[in-house]
């Protein structure tokens, strides 16, 4: 048995988002083409056509974006047969397209988005994401980050409560070239040199595939993942303000955690959830 962990970011740019992620979402090798074929499906039922044809893409960021919730609510609600037809000519006459059809259209962006989350929760998908501190102090050195590192070690310890015999595959959205062998040349580095990443190497495969998140899947539903941490999930320390149109994605996306249970400082019991936020980037060497 394998588990798929797909591998996205959001606020890289370091611009408008309230949170740098790095979220992944974990998929069984057997529910992965009945996932793919579900969500296809919903894309159907929702838009009338494949959004994603030609160059469109189904990325958060036009999905999610605070003028789809404008234009969603310019409008009552259409019922889900007239919302399909008016979004579907939406997308058919592009510049031409009325005020009903841009309604229609942002309202089935906001449904599709639901339903994906809805359809990962059926197949039983978990997510897990390192949130770093808009002021977190960034590391000197050229190690694998922190926030890679406790991504890692969350799905090693999921892996390890699958069972014997499990094993984890890690598939990152492709990379300006330099910058993806950057981060093999670190994973390899943490995974042979390190304590802990020769642990987790018993379990996760280090060598990543990178793959173009337009005709992967599992990385646009990671991308909806990150952006929905970045703008609305809020807990313990995070106090940035949270967008309120996105609490029920939020709430989603919270239910996939996963709660990892394992002794620590004596306490054999102590919980670990697949979120964790991180204020400093640096490894314990740069602290001292």
């Amino acid at each position: 048995m394998a588990y798929f962990l797909f591998v996205d970011e959001s606020g890289q740019d370091h611009r408008e988002s309230p949170y740098e992620v790095l979220a992944g979402v974990a998929v069984e090798d057997r529910d992965l083409w009945n996932l793919v074929t579900a969500l296809q499906t919903a894309e159907l039922r929702i838009f009338g056509m494949r959004y994603s044809a030609e160059e469109r893409e189904l990325k958060a960021t036009k999905l999610l974006r605070a003028k789809t919730y404008r234009l969603a609510h310019q409008l009552p609600a259409f019922p889900e047969e007239e919302r399909r037809e008016l979004a579907r000519r939406c997308l058919e006459n592009g510049p031409a397209a009325g005020k009903r059809e841009l309604t229609a259209l942002a309202q089935a962006k906001l449904a599709y988005v639901q339903e994906v989350l809805n359809i990962c929760a059926r197949f039983r998908c978990r997510v897990f994401a390192s949130i770093v501190s808009p002021n977190a102090i960034r590391p000197a050195s050229t190690n694998l980050r922190k926030d890679y590192v406790y991504l890692f070690e969350r799905f090693f310890y999921f892996l390890e409560d699958q069972g014997p015999g499990t094993s984890g595959i890690v598939v990152f959205d492709e990379l300006e070239k330099s910058q993806s062998h950057i981060l093999v040349g670190q994973m390899d580095r943490y995974f042979k040199l390190t304590t802990k990443g020769q642990q987790r190497a018993g379990l996760i495969i280090p060598e990543p595939f990178f793959v173009h998140s337009d005709l992967t899947t599992g990385v646009q539903i990671a991308d909806i993942v990150a952006y929905v941490v970045s703008w609305g999930v809020r807990y313990g320390e995070m106090n940035s303000p949270a967008r309120q149109e996105l609490q029920d994605l939020a709430t989603s996306v919270r239910q996939m955690r996963y709660r990892i249970k394992r002794e620590v400082d004596d306490n054999p019991d102590f919980t670990i959830w697949s979120f964790t936020l991180i204020t400093d980037l640096r490894p314990k060497n740069e602290k001292l």
